[in-house]
């Protein structure tokens, strides 16, 4: 199956650059240009077609992939959420699912994140977000956690669309079972990469080496109830 194959290549790996980075009006912070993006804007070849941009996504790796995250940043569809500086969307107020987005988007600008809100064109399963800070970038999936004992089925359901996922959590979720789940969702998932956690104020972020380590229960439930 190609193409689950140059998916499963192009996500598994480490989403993520670092160069300087600039502001542009409007709050905007994007990355510099890559030479060859740099020839494409000078040629006023810009995206005319964001759901084609989206979906060369999962068929790049590396190097090719980063770049094309950079190429969506830049859409001029993008526009600032109103009263926001670092959070851009491209006309999804009226969506019923923005509510839901932006209160997590606005937790991750807490946390020091530049947060792209996804369109979801022609009904393509894409991830929900694209974080930047300090120059580093990644692709996340937003799933928003209201019940109890319903993560692990959340987690599972990403799979497919990044092997970054944000939890949102609205409710009080017990810490052992949260950790339990994450590390069925990594044994699973063998592209996953991250679980990144947004309690109250509080960001964790698991990976996979930390899920594997002996003592990842006992850490993951001290920082989850401190």
């Amino acid at each position: 199956m190609p193409f689950l194959s140059s998916f499963h290549s192009s996500m598994g790996r480490r989403l993520e650059v670092k160069r300087q980075s600039i502001v542009w009006p409007c709050g905007i912070l994007l990355l510099p240009l890559h030479s060859h993006l740099k020839r494409k804007q000078q040629m006023g070849d810009q995206i005319t077609d964001i759901a084609y941009e989206l979906e060369r996504l999962y068929t790049l790796s590396g190097k090719l992939f980063i770049r094309q995250l950079e190429l969506i940043m830049r859409y001029k569809g993008f526009q600032c959420v109103e009263n926001e500086t670092a959070i851009f969307h491209t006309g999804m107020e009226q969506d019923s699912d923005f509510p839901r987005l932006l209160d997590a988007a606005r937790k991750a600008v807490a946390h020091g994140y530049s947060v792209y809100i996804l369109p979801n064109p022609r009904g393509t399963r894409t991830a929900d977000f694209i974080f930047e800070r300090k120059g580093i970038l990644g692709l996340y999936d937003l799933k928003t956690v209201h019940g109890k004992g319903s993560v692990e089925s959340q987690l599972i359901g990403s799979i497919g669309q990044t092997n970054r996922v944000l939890l949102n959590m609205t409710t009080d979720y017990n810490a052992r079972l949260l950790s339990s789940e994450i590390k069925a969702y990594f044994e699973t998932n063998k592209q996953a990469v991250e679980v990144l956690i947004f309690k109250g104020r509080k960001s964790i972020s698991v990976s996979r080496w930390q899920v594997n380590a002996p003592s990842f229960n006992r850490y993951f439930r001290k920082k989850y109830e401190k």
